[in-house]
């Protein structure tokens, strides 16, 4: 990998992973169209994620921190329930993780394959989301009298949407948004809600990732990938993401997602066609 090719990386996994067009799918495509050695490229993904997890941070520093600062007031306010539902949206994605771990990883192979069929499902995500959300909706969703704007319920099949984005072009940001204007969430509450129930389990993920490096070959990362690729990628990632979760904020309050899902299933149909 050279240092152009780990700063276009790095700006990829920015850009798409809070834009609802999958930043797992894009890092494969871009691999492939760049040529970049797979040795030593699961490290180099590790740096990027943390890139993108550091840049939420920022973005929503002053809302995590009233959090924290009402979760240890001890008692059941707006800022544990919140925190609590927060919970419960990542059992589902904690369960694929602890129990199909290796199935999932199959998934992510040298086929493009796998990558259109998931934005394609990413595709009709949005675009359900866009125009189809009132079949799925009661009276008391459009009510919208829960706390916080989101229920358990709510807030679980959120999580689920969070799950199935385990797969490789299935947006975890989109599939969570779509997920939770189809459940009944107003866009406000999703535009805040989706991008912080990722940050644990993006964190553990990371976390097992550098675990199991350590236990292979007992250091950090392999040294397959050179420390300025990898400093390249981590500040590119994290200076793209900066401005990709802003727009995605701005963009689920008032914008449309549909034009999302016409993105994503062009560059199916273009993953397609070269693989053919």
């Amino acid at each position: 990998m050279t240092w152009w090719q780990a700063l276009l990386l790095g700006i990829v996994q920015g850009l798409t992973e809070f834009l609802p067009v999958s930043s797992s799918g894009h890092l494969m495509i871009f691999k492939e169209l760049l040529g970049v050695d797979g040795e030593g490229f699961l490290d180099f993904t590790v740096l990027v994620h943390l890139g993108t997890v550091c840049s939420t941070l920022v973005v929503f520093w002053a809302a995590i921190w009233g959090l924290l600062k009402g979760l240890f007031k001890f008692r059941y306010n707006d800022e544990t329930d919140y925190i609590c539902k927060l919970i419960v949206s990542m059992v589902p994605v904690a369960l694929v993780g602890f129990f199909f771990k290796d199935q999932v990883e199959m998934l992510f192979g040298d086929s493009l394959t796998v990558v259109g069929v998931g934005l394609l499902f990413t595709a009709a995500m949005l675009f359900f989301s866009d125009h189809f959300a009132s079949w799925f909706k009661g009276p008391a969703a459009r009510e919208n009298t829960h706390r916080n704007g989101i229920s358990y319920l709510q807030a679980f099949l959120v999580g689920i949407g969070q799950a199935v984005a385990v797969a490789p072009g299935v947006s975890r940001s989109g599939t969570t948004i779509a997920t939770g204007l189809m459940s009944g969430v107003k866009r406000d509450v999703m535009a805040q809600f989706s991008f912080l129930m990722v940050l644990v389990p993006i964190i553990g993920e990371q976390f097992l990732d550098v675990v199991k490096s350590l236990s292979q070959t007992g250091q950090f990362f392999s040294g397959e990938v050179s420390g300025l690729c990898l400093l390249l990628g981590f500040l590119s990632a994290f200076a793209s993401g900066l401005f990709a979760c802003k727009a995605m904020v701005a963009l689920v309050r008032k914008a449309k997602l549909s034009w999302f899902a016409l993105y994503c299933v062009f560059a199916a149909i273009l993953i397609f066609i070269l693989g053919a």
